[in-house]
């Protein structure tokens, strides 16, 4: 794969992020972007394999690009997992090895496989066998390192036995995983980033397509990035404030101008796909607890809040709750921080 051949959506992509990248969110963040990638929360492929947990690919259509991430270490589960996942519309299938959770560890994979890259490279050949001509592109998103490893050796050294098992695309955070003594919490601020060593690494190896991860909280950082990178991945700012990172995405994304798009019109938007749900069964509250960052930094935007937070756990709350929410919200440009 040539580098100029990334993905146009993978330029600007949503982290996936255990607890809230769930297909609700996802639908949510897709009104404000068309063309941004979006990732599941990680799925385990010995739970959609052996768990026979087929309703874990579950996505709407609309989701789409939407990109799958498998957790595990051995190869023939992530094979199988992949080849249950072939078929369903993925964009891409990304291999997570830079969660740092104790859960994750207990399980052999995340982070800790940062010191085992031969077990990571057997494990994406599997999975590019698995995936076939002109199935989903194999990923793999990781650390610079874990623990006492040098990232300057241990990240280069990594990237380069992944890739000659054939993986041609790395989402790289720019934080070591230290695995013992910080919480996965920590392990997401802590560790100092190291963005010119992940810059290194992609110039040196001009067939790699290599994205950045970590720290990255405004639109206008994503851009800079993107000088030195082919492509950019934020996660916490895309969800607390959606409107700031993703209302214009587009544009890095496409190239093109696009009119910006507005918190109202991304919560009536979604409308249809709430009446849909809640016939289904689902709770307003499940749906809405992913949408009370939709209008921070705007007057109102506390009240938006507590009037969802309180209001959508009632039994049968319905779209008459958003209104009210929406109602207390004061037109105007977004408050200084």
């Amino acid at each position: 794969m040539r580098r100029d051949a990334t993905p146009e959506a993978a330029r600007l992509s949503v982290a996936p992020m255990m607890d809230w990248t769930d297909r609700h969110c996802r639908m949510f963040h897709r009104q404000f972007s068309r063309h941004a990638l979006l990732y599941t929360e990680m799925v385990t492929a010995s739970g959609l394999v052996i768990g026979e947990a087929d309703w874990l690919l579950d996505h709407d259509a609309a989701e789409h690009p939407l990109a799958l991430q498998l957790g595990g270490s051995d190869p023939d589960m992530l094979a199988r997992a992949v080849a249950m996942a072939r078929g369903r519309g993925f964009a891409e299938i990304n291999l997570n090895v830079g969660c740092p959770s104790d859960r994750v560890q207990s399980g052999r994979f995340g982070a800790c496989l940062m010191r085992e890259p031969g077990l990571v490279a057997d494990c994406v050949a599997a999975m590019i066998g698995a995936a076939g001509e002109g199935g989903p592109e194999i990923t793999v998103k990781c650390r610079i390192g874990v623990d006492d490893q040098d990232p300057a050796e241990a990240l280069p050294a990594f990237v380069d036995r992944v890739a000659a098992a054939g993986v041609r695309r790395f989402i790289v955070h720019a934080r070591k995983a230290w695995l013992e003594g910080l919480s996965p919490k920590e392990n997401r601020d802590v560790p100092p980033l190291d963005y010119d060593l992940v810059a290194w690494v992609r110039a040196a190896r001009p067939d790699l397509s290599v994205s950045l991860n970590g720290g990255i909280a405004t639109l206008a950082e994503a851009r800079a990035h993107l000088d030195r990178f082919d492509g950019v991945m934020i996660g916490r700012a895309a969800y607390h404030d959606p409107a700031a990172i993703l209302g214009r995405a587009d544009e890095i994304v496409t190239g093109c101008a696009c009119e910006p798009v507005t918190p109202e019109a991304a919560v009536r938007d979604m409308y249809p796909y709430i009446e849909d749900a809640l016939v289904r069964g689902v709770r307003l509250n499940q749906i809405v607890r992913h949408m009370l960052g939709a209008f921070a930094g705007r007057p109102g935007a506390r009240a938006w809040r507590r009037i969802l937070s309180t209001g959508a756990v009632r039994p049968g709350a319905g779209l008459e709750v958003i209104e009210a929410a929406l109602a207390a919200v004061e037109p105007g440009r977004a408050a200084a921080e």
